[in-house]
C-alpha cells in the first residue's frame, strides 16, 4: 500500500478497512485480519495497525472478541456512511464553496458540470 504523506498512516489504515466494509468486501459480524497479520500484509508497524483498530473500535466500526480477534460490528456500514456524509457536508462542501467563490462560479454552473459528470459515468462504454 502506498501511503499519503499528508495523513497519518493509522488513519489511512482505518480508511482502507472502512472502504472494504463499504464495498462489501468485509461483512458485518465477519472476522477481519488480526492486527499482526494486517500490519505484515501492509508493511507497517504493529503498533500503527493497533492504533487503527483501536480507533475503529472507538467509532463502533469493529469490535474485539477477546481471544478470537476483531470483527466488523453490526451496523458498521451505516455508521461509516453517517460519518462520511457528515465529513462531506462539513468539510468537502465548505471547501467547494470557498473555491466557487474564489473562481466566481455559480451554483448553477457547478450543478451543470456535476450533471455532465453523472451523465458520463452512467453512459454505456463505447470502445473506439
Amino acid at each position: 500500500m502506498t501511503f499519503n504523506q499528508e495523513k497519518p498512516i493509522y488513519q489511512q489504515l482505518c480508511d482502507r478497512v472502512m472502504d472494504e466494509i463499504m464495498a462489501g468486501l468485509l461483512l458485518e459480524e465477519e472476522r477481519i485480519p488480526s492486527v499482526r497479520d494486517y500490519a505484515v500484509q501492509l508493511g507497517v508497524n504493529t503498533n500503527t495497525a493497533m492504533k487503527a483498530y483501536d480507533e475503529m473500535a472507538r467509532e463502533g466500526v469493529i469490535y474485539n472478541k477477546r481471544g478470537l480477534s476483531y470483527f466488523v460490528a453490526g451496523g458498521a456500514k451505516a455508521t461509516i456512511t453517517a460519518q462520511r456524509r457528515k465529513e462531506f457536508e462539513e468539510v468537502t462542501l465548505r471547501r467547494l464553496l470557498r473555491q466557487m467563490k474564489l473562481l466566481d462560479l455559480s451554483v448553477e454552473e457547478v450543478a451543470a458540470q456535476l450533471q455532465h459528470f453523472v451523465d458520463e459515468e452512467e453512459a454505456p462504454y463505447k470502445p473506439a
